[in-house]
């Protein structure tokens, strides 16, 4: 099963990672991060599909997608 690691205090909270994902897996949290910034969140992991678009998507490289077997790709990049 794939899954999201998202560092918080890298994340600047521009939400690209919330509207990119295809699964709505990711939402902003409610708590500010070190550099004064709420930072994104996956709120349901089990629904991760591992297509690393949140990843591809992310400016400040906060995001890193874990694939553990399969892995679905939407998009060839």
């Amino acid at each position: 099963m794939p899954g999201i690691r998202i560092d918080k205090n890298y994340c600047k909270g521009c939400e690209l990672c919330v509207k990119a994902c295809p699964m709505q897996i990711i939402s902003m949290s409610k708590e500010i991060n070190v550099k004064g910034y709420f930072s994104a969140k996956v709120h349901e992991p089990s629904k991760c599909i591992g297509c690393r678009i949140c990843a591809v998507t992310c400016p400040d490289v906060a995001i890193e997608v874990l694939s553990h077997g399969t892995q679905f790709v939407l998009f060839e990049y």
